[in-house]
């Protein structure tokens, strides 16, 4: 069994442009003759590798402790992609693949391709940039998945993934009524 790491370290993470960095402060040091080392965070909860919910563009949608986790656990395909998605290019992705999908590459998804993978009823869709949608204008992207629950996760990285089936973790952290979630996301590669 191998296991690849497709987590951002969060501190030197990107970040969506006018979010804030995450940052850190060590409040109790052993060092300085305290019991134990204790850090305290201030993040966004889009900062690195995250999972966003329903609720980050929908008022009445769910929030990340509602989601499904069987949505962000199990089967998937890590699928190389350049440039904007088309449908017929989503057509040909779900030929073979799982119905979480990865796209390891400089890839936008389109709304064309969004509307395309509701289609095919996928329930996560994870690429390597901060944002499914184009960077600058994410919203109708995020709308069309979101509606139908497709689970987004951002910010991984899978420049070192092979492109085939795995097992897939990505729980996000359980905070209770957040649009969103930072993750520690793995793949499973069985032998």
């Amino acid at each position: 069994m191998k296991i690849y790491d497709i987590s951002q370290e969060l501190f030197h993470s990107n970040i969506y442009p006018g979010d804030e960095y995450p940052t850190f402060e060590r409040t109790m040091k052993i060092a300085d003759g305290e019991v134990c080392n204790l850090t305290v965070l201030k993040m966004c909860a889009h900062n690195g590798t995250h999972v966003d919910a329903p609720y980050h563009f929908y008022d009445d949608g769910k929030t990340i402790d509602c989601l499904d986790l069987s949505r962000v656990i199990g089967k998937c395909t890590v699928v190389s992609c350049q440039g904007e998605l088309t449908s017929s290019d989503v057509d040909e992705i779900m030929k073979t693949a799982q119905p979480r999908v990865l796209l390891k590459g400089d890839v936008v998804v389109t709304l064309e391709a969004a509307k395309q993978f509701n289609q095919y009823h996928v329930l996560l869709i994870g690429n390597e940039s901060q944002t499914v949608g184009p960077l600058y204008a994410p919203k109708p992207i995020h709308l069309e998945l979101l509606k139908e629950e497709v689970v987004l996760l951002e910010g991984v990285v899978l420049t070192h993934v092979p492109d085939g089936d795995y097992l897939l973790n990505a729980a996000p952290i359980n905070l209770g009524g957040a649009d969103g979630a930072p993750c520690r996301a793995v793949l499973i590669q069985e032998d």
